[in-house]
């Protein structure tokens, strides 16, 4: 493909003080065509693994650039448990899933609505998948004002259950203490199921009916969460994806249905 007709959103990667005002990197990308003096509305990019980065890559799976092509500008950052910032801060979210990086990220909503006041605060959406995902769910529960919609892919949802039925036990192991029964206190204070009285911000819910990462009835759960206390809501499931949508078909649909969610609350 001939990319030289193609205009993208200019990119750049800011620092600022998160978690005990340790460093924390975050990249920025302008809305394709940014002018200066309009207002745009915000997508707020949050990694999986969550040993993971954004970093400055290109791939088809969330690929911020199409995001600034309709218009957004979007705000991604290395909160603690990143790669690519030493061992120590990578291990820092064992044991926290829930603790320092939540505050990265609000910490970095904070500074880069400041720093850049073209971004729009009030019409911002987060997205997330896998323990994006479940940063969704977290974030539902515990910053349930700041965003006006979200979209939770494969999100993690009940965290004992999860335990039960993943595929992975390395993640929960490494990371929340040790098989659920040895009484890890991590997987009921980080357990986003728990705060579901909390939450009252519109969510798309999407995921693959072959994942056994995180298996869909963790979406199911969050679905059946939302649909109960009335929150608008919807779920999109495929039948023939695992834990990333991997089918270019399945992947224009799963983009056409993120952008629409989005447009109907925050463009």
């Amino acid at each position: 493909m001939n990319l030289s007709n193609l205009t993208f959103g200019e990119f750049e990667q800011f620092s600022f003080k998160g978690w005990n005002d340790e460093k924390v990197h975050g990249y920025l990308v302008k809305p394709a065509n940014y002018q200066k003096g309009k207002s745009y509305p915000m997508a707020f990019l949050v990694h999986g693994g969550p040993q993971g980065s954004f970093g400055n890559m290109f791939h088809y799976r969330w690929n911020a650039q199409l995001w600034a092509a309709q218009g957004y500008g979007v705000v991604m950052m290395d909160f603690h448990g990143s790669t690519g910032y030493g061992q120590e801060f990578t291990d820092s979210i064992a044991g926290d899933w829930g603790g320092k990086p939540l505050v990265d990220l609000q910490k970095g909503f904070d500074y880069i609505v400041k720093e850049q006041p073209w971004l729009d605060a009030d019409n911002s959406c987060a997205l997330g998948a896998s323990y994006g995902g479940y940063m969704m769910n977290w974030i539902s529960g515990h910053w349930p004002e700041r965003f006006k919609c979200i979209v939770n892919h494969a999100g993690l949802y009940d965290m004992p259950s999860f335990y039960s039925s993943t595929e992975e036990l390395w993640f929960p192991e490494h990371d929340l203490g040790g098989p659920v029964w040895e009484g890890s206190e991590d997987y009921s204070k980080f357990d986003p199921a728990r705060y579901v009285k909390n939450w009252k911000t519109p969510m798309l819910v999407i995921q693959g009916e072959l994942d056994y990462r995180v298996p869909y009835a963790q979406s199911l759960g969050a679905f059946t969460a939302l649909q109960r206390q009335g929150i608008e809501s919807r779920l999109v499931m495929f039948p023939t994806e695992d834990h990333h949508i991997r089918n270019p078909d399945n992947l224009i649909k799963w983009y056409d249905e993120v952008f629409k969610w989005m447009e109907k609350y925050i463009k």
